[in-house]
Order: structure tokens, then sequence, then C-alpha cells
């Protein structure tokens, strides 16, 4: 099982946040410390804790969180324009929080994928 996390508990309703989008698979909500106008983080309901860790039986779930950034993004005015779509992966992929999570980030030019 995965470990408990900030993440689980805003799924679970025990943590405050600005839920955007909730559904039996994933909970969408507004990142805290936004790096863009839009910054919405995307999760799965049931926690796991990195892309290495998906297995077969995850992949509604990951569909899911796809399609609900795209219709987030529509939601919010970014689709337009463009938005970004990352997923961090462990230490060296700036993972912070060890439940999968997606970010939907838009509003303004984003430059380059990674700083050289």
């Amino acid at each position: 099982m995965a470990e408990d996390t900030i993440f689980s508990k805003v799924v679970r309703g025990e943590i405050p946040a600005d839920v955007v989008h909730q559904d039996d698979l994933v909970t969408a909500f507004r990142d805290i410390q936004p790096l863009a106008p839009t910054h919405i983080l995307i999760v799965p309901n049931r926690a796991i804790p990195t892309l290495a860790d998906v297995s077969e039986d995850d992949e509604a779930v990951l569909g899911r969180m796809l399609r609900v950034a795209a219709d987030l993004a529509a939601d919010e005015g970014v689709a337009g324009n463009g938005y970004r779509v990352m997923i961090n992966c462990r230490n060296h992929g700036g993972q912070e929080v060890y439940h999968l999570h997606l970010h939907l980030l838009g509003g303004r030019p984003l430059g380059p994928m990674l700083m050289r």
C-alpha cells in the first residue's frame, strides 16, 4: 500500500483545498504555490507513489487524469493559446510529493521545458 500523503488527505477532504474537479478516479485542485496563472494538480484518488509504480491496472486512471487536464484547460480558458501538462518522477525528475500527480500549467508563455 502506498504511503498516506498530503494529496491523499486532500482527496478525502481532511485538508482544505480549492478542488476544481473530483470523481471516482481523480481529484484536481489548485496548487497552493502556483508557477503560472493556471496551476492545477490532478491526482489519482488511490495513491500511486510515482509514474514508475504505474501498472496495467492503472491505465484507466491515467487516461482519466489526461482527459480531466484537457477539460480543465478548456474550462480555465487556456486551451486556445496552449498549456503544459507535466509529471515529475522521483528525485532527479523533481518530484516532491510521492503521490503521482499531473501539473496543468497555463495562462502565460511557459518558455522552454528545461533551462540550459
